[in-house]
């Protein structure tokens, strides 16, 4: 009986048209498969598609493609189009080849004459492996992907499943993002591989959509831990075991209580990539300190000093992850001061500490939000609804520093003006007076001329 799969979105469904009809036209099959087949399944519409061709060599099809639209062939390894602009992914059925001198993985041929129910065998997990047939509406669905979906269930397809290690980080994301429960004979397969020699680009991406998609990020990381890939990750390893007081954290370890931060951020999402991002690794690393700082005293357990103690271990874990050193450079101030919020709150404290923050950290919303998720990851203790954090960034706003520190007023060529002469007292002169201007001295140009003007007739 076809299934009644249908794509709402009309530019999507008429672009599917024109390539199916296309590659038929020329000998060829269309299959929808991948995640587009998944989401359908599901319920919901994909934003871009997955296409297989069978039936035609990659010259073939890029010929008939190129027809109608500007396209990259993806490398002789993989055997992808994409189409410039477009939403869409093509692929072409490929085999690996057995060459020792090859990195795994990386040697494949096309096949276009394998069956569509071998190349489902080839895909990672059987939530993927259904392919949709546009113009029959036949669906194949050899390992019961539906089945899985319908029990919540992330199972690997076949053994093949081992040609690809990081396929590990990609139940990791999926299991967060669908609310799944991995098969524990995908788990036991997991066991065996291994991250090493791996590029970070590619665990990076996999780790982004556990921030950034995931529901709840804390089911893809116990999956890590239930596979050992903790191992690669020593600083979230270290986290297990790591005592609280149960006075302020009666949910337990350090490691149980980043996944409550974790999940509490994923329901607070914004939807702004680059801000999500950044908070979502502060509130993952916000503890990465504790570690190494935690002690039993008179009968209590403390931490002092963790915040800035985590500085390193979150530059260490993030580096090995991306060469985003901008990005790098937003999460670590979060992880340092995720604690001034309530400390500012409780001190009352003034224009200046709040400016001063603001210089830190440059983004006080992000922190607030890094800050919250930390107040609110302790169940079963009652979260209020965090006042230090409305306070705090309620403060910001009114001093114009809640999404980047305050910008000099006075600058060098207000000096040169003056007859200063560019030099290191040119720049003493401009550090002291920003921070006057941070302590409130002044707020115009006019007065930070007139501070300058001062400290110029002031003897030394």
């Amino acid at each position: 009986m076809p299934v009644r799969f249908r794509l709402e979105d009309p530019p999507l469904r008429e672009l599917l048209r024109r390539i199916e009809h296309t590659i038929r036209r020329g000998g060829g099959r269309v299959w929808l498969v991948g995640g587009s087949v998944r989401d359908l399944a599901l319920g919901r519409q994909p934003r871009d598609l997955d296409l297989e061709v069978l039936g035609l060599p990659p010259g073939h099809v890029h010929a008939l493609l190129a027809e109608h639209f500007s396209v990259q062939f993806v490398g002789k390894a993989f055997q992808i189009f994409k189409l410039q602009g477009l939403p869409i992914d093509i692929s072409i059925p490929s085999r690996m080849l057995a060459n020792d001198t090859s990195l795994p993985g990386l040697l494949r041929q096309a096949d276009p004459g394998m069956p569509i129910d071998e190349a489902l065998a080839r895909r990672d997990f059987t939530m993927n492996a259904m392919a949709w047939d546009p113009d029959t509406m036949e669906l194949r669905d050899p390992f019961n992907g539906r089945g899985d979906l319908d029990a919540r269930i992330l199972r690997h397809t076949s053994n093949q499943f081992a040609e690809d290690p990081l396929r590990t980080l990609r139940g990791m994301q999926l299991s967060a993002r669908f609310d799944l429960t991995v098969a524990s004979e995908t788990v036991a397969l997991c066991q065996t591989l291994s991250q090493e020699g791996q590029p970070r680009e590619r665990l990076w991406e996999e780790w982004k959509k556990l921030l950034l998609q995931g529901g709840k990020p804390s089911l893809g990381l116990q999956f890590l831990g239930h596979c050992g890939w903790l191992s690669f990750y020593p600083e979230l390893a270290a986290l297990q075991g790591c005592l609280q007081d149960p006075v302020w954290h009666p949910e337990g370890d350090v490691w149980i209580h980043t996944l409550h931060c974790l999940d509490w951020f994923a329901a607070e999402r914004t939807g702004d990539e680059q801000d999500d991002l950044a908070v979502g690794l502060g509130v993952l690393c916000h503890d990465f300190g504790k570690p190494a700082t935690t002690r039993e005293e008179y009968g209590h357990v403390t931490s002092r000093g963790h915040e800035s103690e985590g500085a390193g271990p979150t530059r260490c874990f993030l580096e090995r992850l991306t060469n985003q050193h901008d990005l790098i450079d937003e999460v670590v101030p979060l992880v340092r001061c995720h604690l001034r919020p309530r400390a500012l709150y409780d001190a009352n404290a003034s224009d200046s500490a709040v400016r001063r923050l603001a210089k830190q950290v440059h983004r006080i919303d992000r922190l607030v939000r890094v800050a919250r998720a930390d107040h609110a990851g302790r169940p079963p203790k009652q979260f209020d609804g965090f006042p230090a954090g409305e306070w705090l960034l309620n403060r910001a706003q009114q001093l114009a520093v809640d999404h980047g520190a305050p910008l000099p007023i006075v600058m060098g060529r207000h000096l040169l003006e003056l007859g200063v002469q560019p030099g290191p007292d040119m720049g003493r002169l401009l550090d002291d007076c920003y921070e006057a201007q941070l302590d409130g001295g002044f707020g115009t140009l006019e007065d930070g001329l007139a501070y300058i003007k001062s400290r110029l007739s002031t003897p030394c």
